[in-house]
């Protein structure tokens, strides 16, 4: 028997305008007035910039102001160069080249809310047929399940930072989602023409990161065509077809860059070694790692996924479980398999568990789900004011704990207010307590009561923070104040600059100050521009990587807010 009885009453969708204002809400806030970050965030920036700023060979061979990127794929830095190209003269280039990264993010919702609402009306999903009537139409509850799916998925903590992030992995956990609707259309109508749409997003995360998370999740999803009545002659010809147009829409970047090598490179001999080192054997390390990181990242979704496994245990070949669980159990193998896991390889679970959460939402009860409020609540509030407290604290002095603990994170900086970011922190905060006014005082009975305040509340702190603390986090994470420093020391004879500075400083540097840094083929440069550790006393590690080479020290500086970074600015004297 199915785990679920609900009147229609339950199944109110959530209003477009609703909907759609809360993404926006959402994604916007992070993206605007914010400065390129370190690490990645600035290294992809800095690709981008190269792209918009180089030849045609920056487009086909990644790089970062000369420093080789020959890692992940050229799509995501491709979006972003072409916002630029389009927006930067309206928007600037740091913000045109994140119209890409909102884009992304909408087709990472829509295909999240059409993947569900499809799942949801199926007739497997529908829940029981009541004794007098009353239950809800297969659309209805097909979209009320969709609008809870979105709102876990907004929840999730580990999609905050990275969905504001000019990141392939923005991209990955999009074209994620979009696969994960494609394969639900499949499964759905099994045919030539969704087996192609199908491999149309494989191609499209194969240029975005690479292919070996395209490929495991294409196995998913014919691991799930074993609970349909199909040929296998059928079968193989539809994956034939997924394998060719997957591997079309990849060969628009490897066909030119293998044919014309660019920079003398092979960008695909480079690009299958980095994908290669992407696999190995499980560890205890990866193991530690998905656990440790894991209970926070999918949080909130993985307690309603894991539940709605267990709730739907006894409905065998359930397509709205079994669907999402296939490219859960695949993203799960590829982040223990991974020699180095990192949050990146975490992004690929968050689209399927969210959906698997929506199903889970249908058979928890009415206490849990009061209990998740209240908590959300007064936990979100809490945060909410202890926000609030410190931005006045470092405006004001008082409390005076609170003020030199938050200035002791920015040693230097300067707090002043900013009205426009004051109002929209002050909206934001009334727009929360009239939410859980109406959730409190109305008691809805709709189905993603219980994940609303969740999302708004996680919402309401992302906002706050980019807007009370937005110029803290910038003076703090920026190197835009170096760049300048450097500039301004620059002889005027300056021709190129060698350096061993990392990606993120080298992207910022080369935007903020325009350094001429030495391209991708080399060069003998009379500047070098040094980065190591304050705790090097002397010139050891110059000596070290430059031996035989004369130098005079021309500046020297680092970030406030970092304590051990240090930039050095040499000039060649022999």
């Amino acid at each position: 028997m199915k785990p679920v009885r609900l009147p229609a009453a339950a199944t109110l969708a959530l209003p477009r305008w609703a909907l759609f204002a809360l993404g926006l809400l959402y994604i916007l806030p992070g993206l605007i007035g914010r400065d390129p970050w370190k690490n990645d965030d600035a290294a992809s920036f800095g690709i981008m910039w190269t792209m918009l700023h180089g030849t045609w060979q920056d487009w086909l061979w990644p790089n970062i102001a000369g420093l080789s990127w020959p890692d992940e794929g050229p799509l995501a830095f491709w979006l972003g160069a072409l916002g630029m190209k389009l927006f930067g003269w309206l928007l600037g280039d740091v913000l045109a080249a994140r119209v890409g990264t909102i884009g992304a993010f909408l087709v990472g919702v829509l295909s999240l809310w059409y993947a569900t609402f499809h799942l949801g009306r199926r007739q497997d999903a529908q829940p029981l047929r009541l004794a007098f009537g009353g239950q809800p139409e297969p659309d209805d509850f097909g979209r009320t399940l969709a609008d809870a799916a979105v709102l876990i998925y907004l929840g999730c903590l580990g999609l905050l930072l990275h969905s504001h992030e000019t990141t392939p992995e923005a991209l990955q956990v999009s074209l994620t989602a979009l696969l994960l609707y494609r394969t639900v259309r499949y499964v759905e109508k099994p045919s030539l023409r969704n087996a192609a749409l199908s491999g149309l997003a494989i191609g499209l995360l194969t240029l975005a990161r690479g292919w070996i998370t395209p490929v495991c999740l294409m196995l998913a999803l014919f691991a799930c065509t074993r609970f349909l009545a199909q040929p296998a002659i059928r079968a193989m010809r539809d994956l034939g077809a997924m394998i060719a147009v997957g591997g079309l829409v990849a060969a628009v970047w490897l066909l030119p860059a293998q044919l014309l090598a660019p920079y003398h490179q092979q960008p695909l001999n480079a690009w299958m070694t980095w994908n290669w080192l992407q696999l190995d054997w499980p560890s205890w390390t990866s193991v530690k790692f998905f656990f440790r990181v894991g209970v926070w990242f999918f949080w909130p979704a993985w307690p309603f996924a894991a539940w709605a496994v267990w709730a739907w245990r006894r409905q065998r070949g359930v397509l709205h479980i079994v669907v999402p669980l296939a490219f859960v159990v695949m993203g799960v193998l590829l982040t223990l398999c991974h020699p180095q896991p990192e949050q990146g390889q975490l992004l690929v679970l968050l689209p399927p568990l969210a959906v698997m959460a929506a199903f889970g939402l249908l058979t928890v009860k009415r206490g849990a789900i009061n209990a998740i409020d209240w908590f959300s609540v007064m936990a979100l509030t809490l945060c909410a004011a202890v926000i609030w407290i410190f931005w006045f604290a470092k405006l004001t002095g008082w409390p005076e704990k609170a003020a030199r603990n938050v200035l002791k994170l920015v040693p230097g900086f300067t707090p002043e207010l900013g009205w426009i970011a004051f109002f929209v922190a002050l909206a934001a905060t009334l727009g929360w307590f009239v939410l859980v006014y109406w959730r409190i005082s109305r008691q809805p009975a709709v189905l993603w009561r219980a994940v609303v305040l969740s999302s708004g509340g996680l919402i309401l702190i992302w906002i706050l923070m980019m807007t009370l603390f937005l110029p803290d986090f910038n003076y703090g994470k920026s190197y835009a104040g170096v760049a300048r420093q450097i500039a301004n020391k620059l002889p005027a004879d300056t021709q190129c600059i060698d350096t061993n500075v990392g990606p993120a400083q080298r992207a910022s540097f080369a935007y903020y100050a325009e350094l001429p840094f030495a391209g991708v083929e080399g060069g003998r440069c009379n500047l070098l521009l040094l980065q190591d550790s304050i705790k090097v006393r002397d010139d050891r590690e110059i000596q070290a990587q430059f031996r035989g080479k004369q130098w005079v020290l021309l500046w020297e500086g680092r970030r406030p807010a970092d304590r051990e970074e240090r930039f050095r600015l040499y000039r060649r004297t022999d």
